[in-house]
């Protein structure tokens, strides 16, 4: 990528936010994933990363958790297969010895210019990838969850307003929200935090290998700060919604870094 993504946290200074917690990051291999791993490990978290098959871009993650001093386990597979979800979960409570953090992050994009170019195989692995892993995820994580729990979801820019050529990543990215708004308040009482971040166009590998040079050449200059996000402006999202010392008092929220943009409602 050129240029390449700042994904690695180089300039954040942990205050100890998340000392002695056990986090599961899904898609943490890379892009926001990476930027977030780090930054938990920087806080003091134990990191678990489901990822796809990048094993290069796993174990650079796993370089950069653990040169912060904490574990960081790999746990390859596809989050699309239910069976991988479940052992995602299972390894990762096995090795981390618990879990205290999910953060639900792994997605798939594919740009098409009509409803008609837009398959059912591809419409059904988008939504196998973007919502079903989520609720999927979540369901193995919720037994070995206690009070004081978080969970994160990334949703879109593109699930609040949609996108006339990410059609069933927007619907991915919509259902997300409903979820996080949902499971929110069914968690409420077991002390549970569920909340989402939403950004907008954010500078990761996701991007040149999903869409055309061209729009590659423009992404991100339609905000008005005129550039996308690189992913170390994003993670500090997930460690606030993270660490309860910050945002206790907050679930059912959608954070939105989309670079000026507003939004009504």
């Amino acid at each position: 990528m050129a240029p390449e993504p700042r994904d690695e946290m180089r300039g954040y200074t942990g205050r100890g936010l998340l000392d002695g917690k056990r986090a599961l990051v899904t898609g943490g291999d890379s892009g926001i994933g990476r930027a977030v791993c780090v930054a938990f490990a920087k806080e003091g978290a134990d990191v678990a990363i489901a990822y796809l098959s990048e094993h290069e871009d796993a174990n650079h993650t796993r370089k950069l958790v653990e040169e912060a001093g904490r574990r960081c386990v790999l746990i390859p597979g596809d989050l699309a297969d239910r069976d991988n979800c479940l052992q995602a979960v299972e390894r990762a409570v096995s090795e981390l010895g618990g879990l205290d953090i999910v953060v639900n992050n792994v997605a798939y994009q594919a740009p098409v210019d009509s409803l008609d170019e837009l398959t059912d195989e591809q419409w059904e692995h988008t939504f196998a990838v973007n919502i079903h892993s989520y609720y999927r995820v979540t369901k193995a994580a919720l037994p070995h969850l206690r009070e004081g729990a978080a969970i994160i979801n990334t949703s879109s820019i593109n699930g609040l307003r949609g996108n006339k050529t990410l059609i069933d990543y927007a619907a991915t990215k919509g259902a997300i929200n409903a979820f996080t708004y949902s499971m929110a308040q069914n968690l409420v009482e077991r002390g549970i935090r569920v909340n989402a971040v939403a950004p907008g166009p954010v500078w990761t590998p996701l991007i040149p290998a999903t869409f055309p040079p061209e729009k590659v050449d423009e992404f991100g200059k339609q905000v008005p700060m005129k550039r996308a996000a690189d992913p170390d402006e994003i993670a500090p999202s997930y460690v606030f919604f993270a660490a309860e010392r910050l945002s206790s008092y907050y679930t059912g929220e959608i954070l939105a870094p989309i670079g000026g943009e507003t939004l009504p409602g």
